[in-house]
């Protein structure tokens, strides 16, 4: 094990039994990354898709920081989390097309236009310094610039993550019947997801359209998501204690409701468009991959 791998191990408070899963599955994966690379005539998007709590930032954080630069290719992650709109953004829109946009993670609390100027300034040549936007979760709010991040290379790797990254709209007639208890209730008329479908056909579509290749971690099952989630919100609210807007179990679980009917749909949809798939168990191991 590499001292970087293990340095990052410990940095993500991870297992040491993780460092099986880099060799044996995150290793063959950044060698195709490396392989892909080779032949694109410039840098390569690799989306990783991934339902709440699947481990997906963390993968990208071990390949950007640790198993690319083993094989010489400088990366830089592109986290759909900090492409959400500012508060203030998402109330106006709660207002102005339905409340439920007050909570963030569907299709249009994100400025995909933006993501997809952010990429295409990253592949450009020749361009300044690059200033990308981050989301704080604790505060559910964008931080300002001077917290940004700055980017002054042109990496050869752009991993773009995100929950659904590559996700696709529904069928019309998909969204008529609700899929939990928060749609029954609160979306009745169909707005809300019908406004999330169109966000989808839309800007989104613009977005993802610049993904070379799609790496997918699939949980096994929507009860899975919930857990790790619930998992991951606890770890955020031990860390900024009384600080921040950090949710309780049952706030958890009315937010994840936001997700399941997009989550459910990708876990039909994307594998078979995925170019490589990553079985995950409920512990977020790998399984098996194709």
């Amino acid at each position: 094990m590499s001292r970087s791998v293990a340095a990052l191990i410990a940095e993500h408070g991870l297992p040491a039994d993780y460092a099986a899963q880099v060799e044996r599955w995150w290793q063959p994966l950044a060698r195709d990354i490396a392989a892909w690379r080779a032949a694109a005539a410039m840098p390569l998007v690799v989306g990783i898709n991934g339902a709440q709590g699947s481990g997906k930032s963390t993968l990208a954080a071990f390949l950007e920081q640790a198993l690319l630069p083993a094989l010489g290719l400088g990366a830089v992650t592109l986290s759909l989390d900090d492409l959400y709109l500012p508060r203030a953004g998402r109330l106006t829109l709660a207002r102005e097309v339905h409340p439920l946009f007050a909570t963030r993670g569907v299709p249009g609390t994100h400025d995909a236009a933006l993501g997809g100027a952010l990429i295409d300034a990253l592949r450009a040549p020749d361009r300044a310094p690059l200033h990308i936007p981050r989301f704080s979760k604790a505060d559910d709010d964008r931080l300002p610039e001077g917290a940004w991040r700055s980017v002054t290379a042109r990496p050869d790797i752009i991993l773009f993550e995100g929950w659904c990254v590559g996700a696709t709209p529904q069928a019309p007639e998909a969204l008529l019947v609700p899929v939990n208890a928060l749609e029954a209730e609160e979306d009745a008329d169909g707005i809300w997801r019908g406004h999330v479908n169109a966000a989808l056909a839309g800007d989104y579509a613009a977005l993802f359209a610049r993904i070379d290749r799609l790496v997918m971690l699939r949980p096994p099952g929507f009860d899975a998501v919930f857990a790790n989630r619930l998992l991951q919100e606890r770890k955020l609210r031990d860390r900024a204690g009384d600080a921040g807007r950090v949710m309780s179990d049952a706030e958890v679980e009315r937010f994840v409701r936001h997700y399941e009917r997009l989550t459910r749909h990708m876990f039909a949809d994307l594998p078979q468009r995925a170019d490589r798939l990553f079985l995950l168990d409920a512990q977020q191991r790998v399984i098996s991959a194709r």
